[in-house]
């Protein structure tokens, strides 16, 4: 509920602040006194959008804050706590503070829960778990369809609540079945496009018919055969000098041949000179390193005997592993394993006829399932809905809507979701021969607020405070009588905060709050303010009489003034004792 409200710089009000009680708050004051101007305040700090001429003339700013306290068990306000813990609002406390400032520069405004800047849209979200305001503002959670949506399954049996449960279970397992029949079968021709698409990858890679470091031994052979050229041409003219025989240009001899020559004259030379046997012995084995050196140079002219295709072939098989890489992965490892997973992806894909069978069984079945399900909710749903209606019709005409039909329209839809597939409108027809409205496009704000009181009334919800203003309007009598009297039994469940002019209401009052507009000439400049003041008992009295009889209060107006309070607390009384009695 709200137990504190500060209004700075708003049209007419300078400063105020206000404590309010549990119960039903009344706000009573003359015409013209501020009333909508305290509305208005409210509305803007639950995220109501206002313009400039919100901020009081000559004001920098306008600044309104709100303290909302969160009472009653852990079981009432834990969903609440749960839905404003996910807006990142902290309840440890069990109090939040909501803040809100226009800057009259720039007509922008800052928001604030508990002192964190948050969006407008969040602050909206958080005051709709907290406050209904109904009236000629906008700020009214009953005509959401899915709050109104929430609202019947509340006064449901406790059967929808299992029915949802399980509900629930089968939605997620239609979900994962759904999830693993589009995996193998993708949408439309998907699973063809697969198969053929991989098939056609991995004949790519299998014609390749790569093996582990071919790329590497294929860039060594290629480097190789690049230069093979010239390296046989160097081969050959190094054998020539050594083991050529008598070059026919030049009559020049090889070294081999120079050297068996050179060994005959040194062994003459060793039968002249046995002192020169060791020369002849050294050149021997000089002889004898040529005849292996030639020998080596032989056989390595041999392996440069190539195919002259082997380098265009090398060329062509590396640019096929090149091209592999861009398609497939880094090098040919990574290659290979994408074939190992295109094998295993194409078996599985190919083999699965029978895996999508029992999914398809799968999924029908439980499609069937939530099916019944659903046929269920909707049941327990036409059945609430049917006494609701009847019961808040009655009300209505209670309240002054004789003529007035109240229902609530299911309609199925084609989809599924946690709550089933019901859709939910309240509509409503004021008057005879007029078609049925939904409830979001009725016009006037007076019967908004009586259609709003009768819901709340039969269809308890978890909002802790609820603002009614123009609850009143075009009533009065025993009509106004029997508003008051639903307006006290409401505020025994929840705080109400009323802005009212009929004295029957404001009777009711558990506190009771004077509006009031005062003119202030102490600084020179005549200045209009409001104020708002809790009336003690005999201020109450007083307040009671000038709304039976006007200005002119007489001793008759008080009088019937004493009395109506005290038919009041007599009613409240009885009713208080009658819900002790019942349980409530």
């Amino acid at each position: 509920m709200i137990t504190n409200l500060r209004i700075q710089n708003v049209a007419l009000i300078e400063e105020v602040e206000v404590d309010f009680a549990s119960g039903l708050n009344i706000l009573t004051g003359e015409t013209g006194a501020g009333k909508s101007i305290l509305v208005d305040s409210i509305n803007f700090l639950l995220g109501g959008r206002l313009g400039r001429e919100f901020i009081r003339s000559g004001a920098d700013f306008a600044h309104v804050e709100g303290i909302v306290e969160l009472s009653g068990s852990d079981t009432d306000f834990e969903p609440i706590k749960e839905n404003l813990i996910k807006l990142g609002i902290d309840v440890d406390e069990g109090q939040i503070m909501l803040a809100r400032t226009m800057q009259a520069s720039t007509g922008k405004s800052t928001c604030r829960i508990n002192g964190r800047t948050v969006t407008t849209g969040i602050l909206k979200d958080a005051a709709t778990m907290l406050v209904d305001l109904h009236g000629q503002n906008e700020h009214q959670s009953l005509i959401d369809p899915v709050k109104q949506l929430q609202l019947l399954d509340e006064f449901c049996d406790a059967e929808l609540e299992v029915l949802k449960v399980e509900l629930e279970t089968q939605l997620g397992l239609y979900k994962e079945a759904s999830k693993a029949l589009k995996a193998l079968t993708g949408v439309g021709n998907q699973r063809q496009e697969k198969i053929d698409m991989w098939r056609f990858q991995l004949e790519e890679i299998e014609r390749a018919a790569l093996k582990p470091n071919d790329e590497e031994e294929l860039v060594a052979r290629r480097s190789q055969l690049v230069g093979i050229e010239k390296v046989s041409k160097c081969t050959s003219s190094a054998l020539a000098l050594l083991d050529g025989g008598e070059d026919e240009e030049t009559g020049q001899l090889s070294a081999t041949d120079q050297t068996s020559r050179a060994l005959a004259l040194l062994a003459d030379l060793a039968k002249l000179d046995p002192a020169q046997q060791g020369l002849h012995e050294h050149l021997t084995d000089v002889s004898s390193q040529l005849t292996e050196i030639t020998l080596k140079l032989h056989n390595y002219m041999d392996t440069l005997d190539a195919d002259p295709n082997e380098l265009e072939q090398t060329e062509i098989r590396l640019d096929t592993i090149y091209r592999l890489k861009k398609k497939y992965g880094s090098s040919v490892e990574a290659i290979l394993q994408k074939q190992d997973e295109l094998t295993r992806s194409l078996d599985h894909l190919e083999n699965s006829e029978g895996e999508i069978k029992r999914l398809t069984a799968l999924r029908r079945g439980i499609s069937a399932e939530v099916t019944a399900m659903c046929d269920k909710m909707n049941a327990l749903r036409t059945e609430s809905a049917s006494r609701i209606s009847g019961e808040i019709s009655d009300i209505l005409n209670d309240l002054g809507m004789q003529n007035a039909r109240f229902f609530i329209d299911i309609t199925r839809k084609t989809a599924f979701g946690p709550d089933g597939n019901d859709q939910i409108e309240f509509m409503i027809s004021t008057n005879p021969g007029e078609p049925a409205k939904q409830l979001r496009r009725i016009a006037s704000g007076g019967e908004m607020s009586r259609v709003m009181l009768a819901i709340k009334t039969v269809m308890a919800d978890d909002v802790s405070t609820v603002i009614f203003d123009e609850v009143d309007t075009g009533i009065s009598g025993r009509t106004a009588q029997q508003v008051a009297e639903k307006l006290m039994m409401v505020s025994r469940q929840r705080q109400i905060l009323c802005i009212t002019h009929l004295p029957q209401i404001a009777a009711m009052a558990d506190t009771h709050f004077l509006i009031r507009k005062n003119t202030d000439a102490t600084t020179g400049e005549k200045r209009t303010n409001t104020t708002v003041k809790v009336l003690t008992h005999e201020l109450t009295t007083l307040e009671l009489a000038r709304l039976i009889g006007g200005a002119q209060i007489t001793a008759a107006t008080l009088e019937a003034a004493k009395e109506m309070k005290e038919q009041a607390n007599g009613l409240k009384k009885n009713n208080k004792t009658s819900n002790i009695e019942s349980g409530i």
